[in-house]
């Protein structure tokens, strides 16, 4: 015990601390002591003062002692230092009270004194930036407003940004009135074109659409597809509809719903032939013309467009205001200028395409949006389908219904094709099943001849026939097309198709087996 006092007692006389040490018996050189703190007093009352201060310090990292230098600090180090760079007070803080003086301060520039027993700020009547009234922020908004509109266009913007800020702006001030001068800025901005492939005409002088010469006229039997022969891509979005080119089927049509229209080569080496650009929101619908020379498409930015598929021309532009569900054009030679669309608005319009963009004619007796238009007794009349679960038949040109079908077990049609005999139609039913009408004298459900299996419910899976009119096929939601026996109504064969829905399916004109198929993956496919 006599070696270990010792060994305390030449250990204070090294330090130089013996008189802090018996003036203080709390103290301790030991390592494993905690830094001495001293409790402060008021901030009203004077600083305390200590005759000597500490020439040592416990480093906490370290965990020995370290020598100080007390003349470095001068005469203002008047308290003892329990950390490297001075005195550490205990202080105790919520978060959120921190976050809110911190952002306070970096805000409006002052912030609340911790040490005060109020929270806030007397002198700014205790405004932060978590209680400013409503009313503050909303003129504050408006200042800020103002000064951005007095600013206008900053000056160091180059001429092409300025040109393209301006477009911009006037663009959107246009919207947001409502008036028609955006419609057709938009228009005037985004309808373009694009040719994809070598050559528009070929040594001889025919166009890119002309039909190949050794295509045969009819499609005299037809059979099931089992695989998979090619696949188009090139739309960012779904794929909404299909057409093949009339009569030969050169050509398939494709309207996505990344506003796009695209036409495909199918008999040479399955490239985009050209791109069609000229909506601003996805195509609805598409028709061709009986010689393929022109086509509609409809798109939900409720706009009708002309096109002239050669050249990619806008031949003229439709609208009522409201969305376009469904385009057709007059199938007689004689009428090809006639072009009927089913609104959301549940009427049917009529134009005519060489006297401008007037309305001849409309059909207003739906309860629903029309979903379709389909021509029957040599194109005499026209039966339309719509949301409002029903079926009309209309004589062409009159606005008078001449038979309507509503039945209270009847679910919405969204699809509705012809039989290639023109005695029948097949109607795409939401209760997950293919129905069939007579288009005689009676125009009557066909009670015994119904076609089901797939699952349909919440989408306009498109439903058609074989040339031969021997199969009847559909997509469904999983992306399978069923194919149909038109006599048995019995399932012959299920193809999987696509990994979304697969929402439309042609048959080639003049090809026996083969099918394309689109859905909303992005994808056409091409079936054998």
């Amino acid at each position: 015990m006599d070696l270990l006092q010792a060994y305390y007692d030449q250990l204070d006389d090294d330090l130089g601390c013996s008189e802090d040490h018996n003036q203080n018996p709390n103290f301790t050189s030991s390592p494993e002591a905690s830094p001495p703190r001293l409790l402060l007093q008021a901030k009203s009352a004077a600083p305390p003062t200590v005759e000597k201060t500490f020439s040592t310090l416990i480093d906490p990292t370290q965990q020995h002692l370290v020598h100080l230098n007390p003349n470095f600090y001068g005469p203002q180090l008047s308290c003892i230092r329990n950390h490297n760079l001075g005195f550490v007070e205990d202080a105790s803080i919520e978060p959120f009270v921190f976050h809110e003086q911190y952002n306070t301060f970096q805000t409006y520039g002052y912030a609340a004194d911790p040490s005060a027993s109020d929270v806030g700020c007397i002198e700014h009547d205790a405004v932060s930036v978590y209680n400013v009234s409503q009313q503050q922020q909303k003129k504050k908004r408006r200042i800020e407003k103002r000064k951005v509109s007095e600013e206008g266009l900053p000056t160091e913007l180059t001429e092409e940004q300025r040109k393209y800020a301006e477009e911009y702006y006037a663009k959107k001030k246009g919207a947001l009135r409502g008036g028609a001068g955006a419609d057709k800025s938009e228009a005037i901005l985004v309808e373009r074109t694009c040719f994809h492939g070598k050559e528009e005409r070929d040594y001889q002088g025919r166009s890119w659409i002309a039909p190949p010469s050794y295509a045969k006229a009819t499609n005299e039997y037809c059979f099931t597809p089992k695989r998979l022969v090619h696949t188009w891509s090139g739309h960012t979005k779904g794929v909404s509809a299909i057409r093949f080119y009339p009569r030969y089927g050169h050509l398939l049509l494709s309207a996505g719903m990344d506003s796009r229209v695209k036409i495909w080569d199918v008999f040479n080496y399955g490239n985009c032939m050209r791109t069609y650009m000229g909506h601003s929101e996805a195509v609805r619908d598409i028709c061709f013309s009986n010689d393929g020379t022109k086509f509609l498409s409809a798109s939900f930015d409720k706009n009708i467009k002309y096109w002239d598929t050669e050249t990619g021309q806008v031949i003229s532009t439709f609208s009522t205001g409201k969305v376009p569900y469904v385009v057709k054009l007059n199938p007689d030679e004689d009428k090809q200028n006639v072009l009927l669309a089913g609104m959301s608005d549940n009427k049917i319009v009529q134009w005519d395409v060489n006297e401008g963009k007037k309305i001849t004619q409309k059909y207003d007796q739906h309860l629903g949006a029309v979903n379709t238009i389909t021509f029957v007794d040599n194109n005499r009349r026209f039966v339309t389908s719509s949301d409002g679960k029903s079926l009309r038949v209309w004589e062409f040109g009159i606005p008078v219904v001449v038979k309507c079908i509503s039945e209270p077990h009847m679910y919405s049609l969204p699809s509705v094709s012809l039989h290639p005999s023109s005695n029948w139609l097949a109607a795409q039913s939401m209760d997950n099943q293919i129905l069939v009408y007579s288009t005689g004298e009676k125009f009557q459900l066909e009670k015994k001849r119904r076609f089901s299996g797939h699952v349909v419910a919440g989408h306009a899976c498109q439903v058609n026939f074989s040339p031969d009119g021997r199969f009847v096929f559909s997509g469904d939601s999983e992306g399978r097309c069923w194919f149909w026996d038109w006599k048995s109504c019995k399932v012959l064969k299920t193809l999987k198709c696509h990994q979304g829905v697969c929402i439309g399916a042609e048959w080639h004109p003049l090809e026996q087996s083969k099918v394309a198929t689109c859905g909303w993956d992005g994808l056409i496919k091409y079936w054998d």
